[in-house]
């Protein structure tokens, strides 16, 4: 890479989140968090103190990188909100829009052709972070959409007050969830720059090379 994030401090979130509806079943999706662990290692690679909050995936930890498990969106807003300060948060986490009101305390049986389930919203942890009195200096955030990707992305990159968003289209065959390629246009507020298609890695020095041009010195 041309410039470095030596002496800065990268915080990445990544992976899904499970909401637990009972001690057997969640409510979860479908990120594999290999996005999110390229980051981390592209920005490691680059320089960066990094800290990554993973939900619950079966990756291995990138070389000089502090990772924080978490399970459910409660506990990655904790872990979140609990590494700052830093100078870069990259929110590439599928964290759960809703959660189970209450989460049963046995295993719920299957007594009738129909269950109803009460969801609540969960906190936006992007939008916590942007709004934060400790605010990172650049906060980017991740939007996975499968249609009106730019319309939608442009549009959480503005109520959300970041200052980057990668957005890819899913539901594509070969890239996206649980692929080792994917493709991403990132958006600001008055540029966008198209990434890959490419290996996750690849695409991840992209992303880190871009950060660094955004990045105030």
């Amino acid at each position: 890479m041309s410039a470095s994030l030596g002496g800065k401090r990268v915080l990445v979130s990544a992976g899904p989140t499970y909401e637990d509806i009972d001690p057997v079943r969640f409510i979860g999706n479908r990120s594999s968090g290999k996005m999110g662990f390229a980051v981390a290692a592209a920005a490691a690679g680059a320089g960066a103190d990094v800290v990554l909050v993973a939900g619950p995936v079966q990756l291995p930890t990138p070389d000089g990188v502090r990772r924080i498990d978490v399970r459910s969106a409660a506990q990655l807003r904790e872990a979140v909100l609990g590494a700052l300060p830093a100078d870069v948060y990259i929110g590439t986490a599928a964290v759960a829009d809703y959660t189970p009101r209450q989460m049963a305390p046995g295993k719920i049986k299957k007594t009738g052709e129909t269950l109803v389930l009460e969801l609540v919203r969960t906190a936006d942890v992007l939008a916590e972070v942007a709004a934060h009195p400790r605010r990172p200096a650049l906060v980017v955030g991740f939007a996975a959409e499968t249609d009106d990707v730019e319309r939608y992305a442009r549009g959480k990159l503005a109520a959300k007050k970041l200052d980057l968003i990668a957005a890819n289209r899913v539901g594509v065959a070969g890239s996206g969830f649980e692929s080792e390629d994917n493709a991403l246009t990132v958006y600001w507020q008055d540029g966008e720059r198209s990434l890959g298609p490419a290996p996750k890695t690849e695409l991840a020095r992209q992303l880190i090379q871009l950060i660094l041009e955004k990045t105030p010195a």
